[in-house]
């Protein structure tokens, strides 16, 4: 039981980060019907800006360690969020209303520009963080949670009820929901559905951004192939969760967290991937639209 427990906790905070990615494959796809495949690399771009952060901060001397982990996470959500709007305003924008299998292509293509690009600047080389939160508190004897696991949990849940109040509570909010269910009809209406996606574009990448820190703050370790694992799995997240809905992609992400968890801790670690994809293509048979997924309903 205690193992059980530990295993658990372990799931929790990893489904947390990949559920974190996964919002921004939900909500692009949720507005324009498209998924951006690149989004696993703006979440590892997203890492690499906020080790730099680290850097710098520690070279001029700052050693005060909330302020510098607040600092990598904002600076590292305002930079990412660039990324995010400039690859929406140059790669997907001007193919939104070409067939359907050209975004799709540019997608591929700007995952793999973006691994390439930092591989050129940052080097193949995997780039090492001394553990920076430490130490833990026992939950009961053989179950400890760390302070960087309560970290990332506390920090999803904060941000899931931020956006899902933003979503649901705000302007922008309503022109999402507006071009999700009638891009055309919206702009009739008034509603910059330019603007709109570009600003779902950053905001996915926010959120990257910060997956993407805690990330490095609890792995300790990045390198330049990150973000295709993390977005395969995040994916899968989005996917098993029901694609376009926001608590979907969080449940899909903890799903997929606890399953790779509990199989490595129980069975062949080697095989863990195996286990997550065979539990995707079995819930997708029995439910189609993924578990908390609405059928897509065809506009004519």
């Amino acid at each position: 039981m205690d193992y059980f427990l530990q295993q658990l906790i372990n799931g929790v905070t990893l489904g947390s980060i990949y559920g974190l990615i996964a919002i921004g494959y939900t909500m692009v796809y949720g507005i324009i019907g498209m998924i951006n495949f690149a989004h696993g690399e703006v979440f590892m771009i997203g890492s690499f800006i906020a080790l730099t952060v680290f850097l710098i901060l520690t070279a001029i001397g700052l050693t005060f360690l909330p302020l510098i982990l607040l600092l990598m996470v904002v600076v590292a959500m305002i930079f990412t969020a660039l990324w995010g709007w400039s690859i929406e305003r140059i790669a997907y924008r001007p193919l939104r209303g070409s067939f359907r299998l050209a975004p799709l292509i540019t997608a591929i293509g700007m995952s793999i520009f973006l691994q390439n690009f930092v591989q050129l600047a940052q080097g193949a080389r995997v780039k090492p963080l001394p553990p920076q939160v430490q130490g833990s508190i026992t939950v009961m004897e053989g179950v400890q949670i760390s302070y960087m696991q309560i970290l990332i949990i506390l920090t999803t849940l904060v941000l899931m009820a931020g956006f899902t109040a933003l979503i649901t509570r705000t302007p922008l909010g309503r022109q999402q929901r507006a071009c999700e269910q009638d891009a055309k009809m919206a702009s009739l209406l008034g509603v910059n559905v330019d603007r709109t996606i570009s600003l779902t574009f950053v905001m996915g990448a926010s959120l990257a951004a910060v997956a993407g820190t805690m990330y490095l703050l609890y792995y300790g370790v990045i390198d330049f192939y990150i973000g295709f694992l993390a977005g395969v799995k995040a994916f899968t997240a989005a996917v098993l969760g029901g694609i376009g809905s926001l608590p979907g992609a969080m449940l899909g992400g903890l799903a997929i967290g606890l399953i790779e968890t509990f199989w490595s801790g129980y069975f062949s670690v080697e095989y863990k991937d195996v286990a997550a994809f065979s539990i995707l293509a079995i819930t997708l048979i029995f439910l189609p639209s993924g578990l908390l997924g609405r059928p897509e309903v065809e506009k004519v």
